[in-house]
């Protein structure tokens, strides 16, 4: 079976973690699930976001243990190896919004996953925890995307401790948008989207850049990188139709409506 099921409806790609056996944990199968999906839905041009959620009560627990220690293979081995690295740096340089839909717990590695999500919204039901120094590791790889969105004092505390902490708090420290009861959960994932219809496809991932490249530029290359590209934007034909419409009060053309 699949570890990670693909849907597309109403221009939305969703990609379900959906290895409930080993709690949806970053085995060789899963990650190529999740490469192919990535991919998939950045060569569709029909695809205006990509969802990332879960079966289970496990959103996804971090490295599979099973097959770190080699005590089992992985089956079915993947034509080509993917390090769980590419995926993280895949979602945050796609020009597609990469929305985090976290309906189960989040243990160690699985922190990284949902911190590199551009959105992400959990249910205030489920814990989340960096867990590897209880294995004698440390969240290496992982603090690469969650580190820009922690303060020091609370990555070092959780880091340290490797103690559970709920979705509220999770959302505290930035690694998730928000935390909603769980029955609000697909109304607070929908309203997102809703407004991702709405965006310039272009204008999304060009708006998606800035939040991950400008705050490592310095000030002045900073400048000199966004005026070169709000006025390539300008410009464009996106925001020559965007602002027509805006004129013309009337949707622009990429605001499509929902499907029944």
């Amino acid at each position: 079976m699949n570890p990670v099921k693909v849907t597309l409806k109403n221009g939305i790609m969703t990609a379900t973690l959906a290895d409930i056996e080993n709690r949806n944990a970053l085995g060789m199968a899963l990650l190529s699930g999740l490469n192919e999906a990535l991919e998939t839905a950045e060569a569709d041009p029909e695809v205006r976001a990509l969802v990332i959620t879960n079966e289970g009560s496990t959103f996804c627990a971090g490295a599979n243990l099973k097959e770190r220690s080699g005590a089992v293979s992985s089956d079915p081995t993947p034509q080509k190896t993917i390090h769980f690295e590419e995926i993280l740096e895949k979602i945050q340089s796609t020009p597609l919004p990469v929305i985090g839909r976290i309906a189960g717990h989040v243990v160690g590695g699985g922190n990284g996953l949902a911190a590199s999500l551009d959105i992400a919204i959990a249910q205030e039901d489920v814990k989340f925890g960096f867990t590897e120094v209880r294995l004698g590791v440390i969240p290496a790889i992982i603090s690469v995307v969650c580190l820009p969105k922690m303060r020091p004092g609370e990555a070092m505390e959780a880091f340290l401790r490797g103690n559970r902490f709920p979705a509220t708090k999770a959302a505290e420290f930035g690694l998730i948008s928000r935390a909603v009861p769980a029955e609000d959960l697909d109304r607070a994932i929908e309203e997102v989207l809703e407004d991702l219809r709405k965006g310039g496809p272009h204008a999304l991932g060009q708006a998606k850049r800035l939040v991950y490249e400008v705050p490592a530029m310095e000030q002045k290359e900073a400048f000199k990188y966004t005026a070169k590209l709000s006025a390539s934007l300008f410009a464009g034909d996106e925001a020559k139709e965007g602002m027509a419409a805006f004129l013309g009060k009337r949707k622009a053309a990429w605001a499509k409506e929902d499907e029944a």
